[in-house]
């Protein structure tokens, strides 16, 4: 089955309910990147009239995650993935429509072998920017996944 940003969405409606009804959405997905958006609205704000953290984390971890498994799925191993560590800044009230993208692709191919060649778990960080609709940064995310292949 090939991984799609359709079936993610699908995917968060059946097992991630508060990423779906928030409004987090897969919107690209290939071999380098992943581009997740989500809007600013009623039931996503914080009292500050602004997108959540909770949720803009949320957008950022999918855009990192979804990555991780088409990656995985690629490579035709029986491996196993889990945020170990996460580190987040926010620069800006986050409002209207935000774009969490992480195109670090490149980084889980060396990961992935690596595991597979060794044998022994590894970890590595990815990076995903939140951008408003006006091109400013409004939040950094950083996510430390570990993998490991199963037995």
């Amino acid at each position: 089955m090939k991984i799609s940003p359709r079936k993610l969405n699908l995917f968060l409606m059946l097992k991630l309910p508060a990423a779906y009804f928030s409004g987090v959405r897969a919107t690209h997905l290939d071999e380098s990147k992943c581009i997740v958006k989500v809007r600013h609205r009623w039931i996503n704000q914080n009292p500050f009239k602004s997108m959540f953290w909770a949720v803009q984390g949320m957008a950022a971890e999918l855009s990192t995650g979804a990555l991780m498994l088409l990656k995985i799925k690629k490579s035709k191993q029986n491996i196993s993935m889990l945020v170990a560590n996460n580190k987040a800044s926010f620069s800006k009230k986050a409002t209207g429509k935000i774009t969490f993208q992480c195109d670090e692709g490149h980084l889980i191919d060396g990961a992935i072998d690596k595991a597979i060649a060794t044998g022994e778990g590894q970890t590595l960080w990815l990076h995903a920017k939140g951008i408003d609709e006006k091109g400013d940064e409004v939040s950094s995310f950083n996510f430390e996944w570990s993998i490991k292949l199963k037995p």
